[in-house]
């Protein structure tokens, strides 16, 4: 497979050290593409959970491998989320060429301007009331044990991946209204940093949308999404998801595109 090529690749909520990351199919992605810079929006390492349980499978290694080997050619920005917090201490400093910083402005191709940040920012939970969001997070681990045992179901009788958390953001009112309701707020932010939209992730919801004159882009996960926000050399942006899929042929991992979205219109 030849690799694709883009401008800027932001990824973000890797999640690593926990038994949740995607680690198999975010390196066969990353081994898949060459940008000119890449984001990397937080939630990288999963500090609260390297707390509570310590661990570090070997496939983890092999994501900060890639990375590290991508940024000798390839500016990687690393800006740290809520769940890696800790890695503001070095904001600033480079590690092995990925630069640590607070958050940063990228500029496409037509001059406009976005902001980048991990998101949490705009989260009234995560910011004023950090009990509600630990309940949120341990729910969330529960949400994902659950899907562990219903996708181990539903591979024996021969179908593919499917999300318990995605179903229950889309078909949930309360969620729903929570995703909505937190895009708008991160859109309107941007109109007082004079940008032209903010690119995120922290929600785990992958999307592209327009609110009046501010676009919101958000990059997913590789919990479950296993999702990134490209830009092509045009400037055009699109949601990418890459999944592993065992080939019966030879039982080697084999990656595929499964979604691409341009910006979508103004509402």
């Amino acid at each position: 497979m030849s690799s694709l090529r883009y401008r800027s690749v932001f990824l973000s909520d890797f999640h690593l050290g926990t038994r949740w990351c995607r680690a198999k199919s975010l390196v066969s992605f990353l081994g898949s593409m060459e940008c000119e810079k890449l984001y990397l929006i937080g939630d990288i390492i999963d500090g609260w959970k390297l707390k509570r349980s310590p661990g570090w499978p070997n496939s983890h290694n092999s994501v900060i491998r890639k990375i590290l080997k991508m940024s000798k050619k390839t500016p990687v920005l690393y800006i740290p989320g809520n769940h890696d917090e800790f890695m503001k201490e070095f904001q600033g400093y480079s590690f092995g060429g990925v630069k640590i910083c607070e958050n940063a402005v990228h500029t496409s191709p037509d001059g406009k301007r976005y902001l980048v940040v991990h998101g949490h920012e705009f989260d009234v939970a995560v910011m004023y009331k950090p009990w509600l969001a630990f309940l949120g997070d341990r729910a969330y681990d529960f949400a994902l044990h659950l899907n562990t045992g219903l996708n181990a179901v539903r591979s024996f009788l021969g179908f593919g991946y499917w999300s318990l958390s995605e179903f229950l953001k889309r078909k949930v009112k309360d969620a729903v209204k929570f995703i909505g309701n937190y895009e708008e707020c991160v859109a309107r932010a941007a109109g007082k940093y004079g940008v032209d939209g903010v690119i995120c992730g922290h929600i785990h919801n992958p999307s592209i949308r327009r609110f009046k004159e501010i676009d919101y882009f958000n990059c997913g996960d590789w919990v479950e999404s296993c999702s990134a926000l490209v830009e092509h050399l045009d400037g055009a942006m699109e949601i990418v998801r890459w999944f592993d899929k065992k080939s019966k042929k030879d039982d080697e991992h084999v990656v595929y595109l499964e979604e691409r979205r341009a910006l979508a219109a103004a509402d």
